[in-house]
């Protein structure tokens, strides 16, 4: 008996021996439950995964807090169960078994649907406690689309402008910006070509997981480009604890198919991402054919729970044939337009102390395009003459077409299609484009309280650019080193009273030094709660932003023509700058309601953008009497050299307009699966300063009209809307989500555009009588989706996807004829493990 009693006091003083050094092998993971609002939420209950299955469940307590203790390593998911409530992220982390780590869970209510977004603010954080106007393309909206161009459709403010048909060159223009002034990022690395031109027609959806897109000046925080937004792409992790294979593969009218293979997992210390897909299509025009091959991966590895490192790459090849602008024509152009694109980023995460976050990336873009033109198509005006010598030879014209504009007036003609060899044409021809840029960024965020969090950054570029057309002696390079530092200062009081201060100072090689400060405000007036009006809050911003010149910019400037032709002399003397950066300021302020007990939730911004400095390309007659400062008699020193040396027309800082509007949007769930949004842009841009080589035929009082109508030929005139921005344009999206269905119907609107047929000096005479008037020149449109899937069986999944309904036209500019009505049906095929096993 005495020795049973020995034994057990014996074990009980072992136990207590080795208590702390088992505990201090023991992984801790514990952290904040909250709400979007920044509350903390009590009694929620928060599951422990480890390797695919999970293994323990807590509360959280009074304050929101909760904690495990393991003895386990590996890769963790903490997920949350709470009524009225939806976790908004899923954190998935390595842990070893004395690691310590802190992670701050996010609830959304559960009728409505947020995200975390980043691009805001550089951090993490929902998109409740910002007062920049952030929206989200989420897995929903991306899935069973090849291409960005109709789900950026149903983005607030974005306008987007297709020159075709499937491939063709996409732009973007964010609350009526130009299509260069804003910023695209993968990952958080610059992807656009120098000086912010990216084409969305191009860009596959293969490897990205959603969208954020920004509205509004961020240069302060990522520097020139970024004027009048930014649009990030985010590619997807594996977390999985075992592969998951899953293909798709599809078929569709006008002989299209497209096929997509992904694996996803994880293991310990590493999760693994990769994906490819081909695309190919025959379009509806002759000589129009498309392809696109895509491929991405992402791996992480995560020696510890406070160091992580990742490196993603996309590599994007495609191939379209360019036919022009059909409608003014009916005859096929010969040219192929093929791009290769390589993007790469490499990060390390770095968690110094719970407070101290930190981040270095290198990025690396390589961007190639080919143009090429075999021969001129067309018809040889006048008949047999279009090999003869200049002056007697003829061109080479498109048939005799009836030109309707959307704003009634009409012209019969046969337009300029292409110059022969005898007016100083080569054929065959190619344009090649390269835009490279190598950068490398450091971001550091500090937690000073549970409220305060400033952020530290600097980034370096090298970017190196070159347009060659080899048969015309072309043959312009630019490289640029820039430098960018930056401060922001984030918080709230009492989880009511939000704000954002920043800044940047930007060194630019090409416009040298400047400042872009930010400023944004959010309060909410009524606190969130149960009722018909359940939270009012009011949002304010201010930013400035500028854009880097383009390679053709600078390369075609009046400082670049001049350096090339001997006129040192005459930029010293005349003190003749660089190019400088356009420039954009924006104030907007909103109010954001939630209504019916957090089931719907209004938006309401007005914002009012001014765009100056802008870069056009003036005629050679005019530039002198622009250019500040210059005495009469230098002015006619100035044109006397440029005639002198041939030049035409040069880009210069002459342009500015501004663009203000009202955005609002409704969005809200009915149910579990059901989910809804919509919204309205109301955008009034008009033109204050331009000097374009077309408005030099104004003053000089031979400006191309139409029955006494002024036509702007290249670009608008003073006091007009600037091209393809609708005044009015809008959208819907409603999809559910259930166990075995997924259903998603989208539809986008816009009103009539300004714009140009821009074939000026292009009829049988070389006239202008192909020139319609500006206003309201391209049409209207409507153009409704719908998509859907069915899970058959537990690895088969069929979709399908139908896309311009009402098989619109007109959604794409004057002359250029939309894909009509498309559909695709195909099957998904998934295998492997979907998710964590449940705890018994």
């Amino acid at each position: 008996m005495r020795i049973l009693r020995w034994r057990s006091r014996l074990s009980i003083l072992l136990c207590l021996a080795l208590f702390p050094a088992h505990f201090a092998l023991a992984a801790v993971i514990s952290g904040t439950v909250r709400d979007t609002k920044g509350a903390t939420i009590q009694g929620a209950t928060i599951l422990l995964g480890v390797n695919g299955r999970y293994i323990h469940q807590t509360r959280s307590r009074s304050d929101g807090t909760f904690q495990f203790v393991t003895g386990q390593s590996g890769r963790f998911t903490l997920v949350i169960q709470a009524s009225t409530f939806r976790q908004l992220n899923v954190p998935a982390f390595y842990a070893g078994r004395s690691d310590t780590v802190e992670r701050t869970l996010v609830l959304e209510p559960e009728w409505v649907h947020e995200s975390i977004v980043v691009t805001a603010t550089g951090t993490p954080v929902p998109q409740d406690e910002t007062s920049e106007p952030t929206s989200v393309l989420t897995p929903i909206d991306l899935d069973r689309q090849e291409d960005f161009v109709n789900a950026m459709r149903i983005e607030p403010g974005v306008g987007v402008v297709q020159t075709g048909e499937y491939g063709a060159q996409t732009s973007l223009f964010i609350r009526g910006g130009d299509s260069d002034a804003s910023l695209t990022l993968l990952d958080g690395i610059p992807i656009d070509e120098i000086g912010g031109v990216f084409d969305y027609g191009n860009m596959a959806t293969t490897g990205i997981q959603s969208v954020e897109t920004y509205r509004g000046p961020d240069s302060s925080l990522y520097g020139a480009d970024a004027a009048s937004g930014v649009v990030q792409f985010h590619t997807p992790q594996g977390f999985t604890s075992s592969p998951t294979v899953t293909y798709r593969g599809d078929v569709g009218n006008f002989n299209t198919s497209r096929n997509e293979l992904e694996l996803a997992g994880s293991h310990t210390q590493f999760d693994y991402y990769g994906a490819y897909s081909w695309l190919q299509t025959a379009n509806a025009l002759p000589m129009d054919q498309y392809h696109e091959g895509a491929a991405a991966g992402n791996i992480g590895w995560q020696p510890t729970a406070n160091l992580a490192l990742r490196g993603t790459a996309h590599y994007i090849v495609s191939a379209v044939g360019v036919p022009n602008a059909w409608n003014f024509y009916f005859i096929p152009d010969d040219r192929k337009q093929s791009d290769q694109n390589l993007y790469v980023a490499g990060m390390l995460d770095y968690q110094a102390t719970p407070d101290f976050h930190n981040r270095v990336e290198y990025g690396a873009t390589r961007k190639r395009e080919q143009s090429q033109q075999w021969y001129a198509a067309g018809i040889c005006e006048p008949i047999n003459t279009c090999n003869l010598a200049y002056p007697n030879a003829g061109n080479f014209y498109g048939e005799d077409v009836t030109i309707r504009g959307a704003n009634g007036y009409q012209v019969v003609g046969q337009a300029l299609l292409d110059y022969s060899t005898g007016n100083g044409a080569v054929y065959p021809n190619r344009l090649d484009l390269v835009s490279n840029r190598d950068q490398v960024q450091y971001q550091g965020d500090y937690h000073f309280t549970p409220h305060i969090t400033g952020l530290i950054g600097f980034f370096y570029q090298n970017e190196r650019g070159a347009e060659r057309e080899p048969v015309y002696a072309l043959n312009d390079e630019v490289e640029r080193n820039n430098y960018d530092y930056l401060a922001e200062l984030t918080g709230d009081f009492h989880s009511r009273f939000f704000y954002t201060l920043g800044g940047s100072l930007e060194r630019y090689q090409l416009f040298g030094t400047q400042v872009t400060p930010r400023f944004g405000l959010s309060y909410y007036l009524i606190r969130p709660r149960h009722g018909v009006f359940n939270g009012t809050r009011l949002n304010f911003d201010f930013a400035e932003g500028v854009r880097e010149p383009t390679v053709a910019d600078q390369s075609g400037s009046l400082y670049t023509f001049l350096e090339e032709n001997g006129g040192a002399s005459t930029i010293q003397a005349l003190h003749i700058p660089q190019l400088e950066a356009p420039t954009s300021r924006t104030w907007q302020g909103g109010l954001d309601q939630g209504l019916l007990g957090e089931r719907m939730f209004f938006h309401l911004n007005l914002f009012h953008n001014e765009f100056g400095r802008q870069i056009e390309s003036v005629g050679v007659g005019l530039i002198p009497q622009l250019l500040p400062g210059l005495t009469a008699a230098q002015q006619q020193q100035l044109e006397a050299e440029l005639n002198n040396d041939g030049a035409f027309s040069l880009t210069i800082n002459s342009e500015a307009f501004r663009a203000m509007g009202i955005e609002a949007t409704i969005d809200g769930g009915v149910g579990h699966g059901f989910r809804y949004k919509a919204g309205y842009t109301y955008l009034d841009a008009v033109i204050q300063r331009s000097f374009s080589s077309d408005n030099q035929a104004l003053l000089s009082g031979t400006e191309p009209t139409l029955n006494g109508i002024p036509i702007g030929i290249y670009s608008p005139l003073d006091g007009a809307r600037p091209f393809r921005r609708p005044p009015n344009s809008g959208y819907f999206s409603a999809s559910y989500a259930g166990t075995r269905w997924t259903v998603l119907g989208t539809g986008a609107f816009t009103s009539r555009s300004d714009d140009s047929t821009f074939l000026g000096y292009m009829d049988i005479n070389q006239g202008n009588s192909l020139l319609l008037p500006n206003r309201n020149l391209d049409f209207g449109y409507a153009d409704l989706d719908l998509g859907g899937s069915f899970q058959l069986l537990q690895h088969l999944a069929l979709y399908g996807q139908a896309e311009n309904l009402l098989s619109d036209q007109h959604m794409a500019p004057i002359g250029y004829p939309s894909l009509p009505f498309t559909f695709r049906l195909g099957l998904r095929i998934a295998v492997g493990k979907q998710s964590a096993t449940p705890l018994h």
